[in-house]
């Protein structure tokens, strides 16, 4: 990728001529948060980045883009790219790494990720939710599913689908990583 995610968060703000402070207020989140993301990348689940999308007026696939829409969009095993990071922490290693499986067509509807998830603490796995949906296969290791006040545990080939208006956490089940598709709708 040729632009980090937080530089293209900035550049969008700045060309919409968007302090921080105003970002800060459209979505609710820290200023100081606002800086970590657009300067050093970091962003502990995709539903801050929702946020900072919707506040700007794009989808978030709009952050992921960096070339025209293509189709069919065809995505090699070889060229796939991470895209994101999450974390916990500020200094915690990534606990999600998401490779976007649809970068490059620019005007998709859905948001398809292969993401690597590492074990966390247990204290490290908060909830979130956000407008959408998510469908889920596991390929590796073990996912838990927190969703709601239910906990379910996962193994490959399982699969889950859901409402992501409920809190809910993806995260690695025990002390094994874990690989996922996952594919996730944002309703516009």
């Amino acid at each position: 990728m040729d632009r980090r995610v937080g530089e293209r968060i900035r550049a969008f703000r700045e060309k919409q001529n968007l302090s921080l402070t105003d970002l800060s207020e459209r979505t609710g989140l820290d200023e100081a948060f606002l800086t970590a993301v657009e300067s050093e990348d970091r962003y502990p689940s995709l539903g801050p980045l929702l946020k900072i999308a919707r506040a700007l007026g794009l989808r978030l696939g709009t952050f992921l883009d960096d070339q025209v829409s293509r189709d069919p969009l065809i995505v090699r095993l070889a060229e796939r790219d991470q895209e994101l990071a999450m974390h916990p922490g500020a200094s915690a290693p990534a606990s999600h790494t998401y490779h976007s499986l649809g970068r490059g067509k620019t005007d998709r509807h859905m948001e398809p990720f292969f993401i690597e998830i590492n074990p966390e603490p247990e204290a490290d796995k908060t909830l979130s939710s956000h407008e959408g949906e998510e469908f889920i296969v596991v390929i590796e290791g073990q996912l838990q599913l927190v969703y709601g006040r239910e906990t379910t545990v996962l193994g490959p080939g399982d699969s889950t689908y859901f409402n992501s208006v409920v809190p809910h956490n993806v995260s690695a089940a025990g002390d094994q990583s874990a690989s996922i598709y996952a594919v996730l709708y944002f309703p516009e």
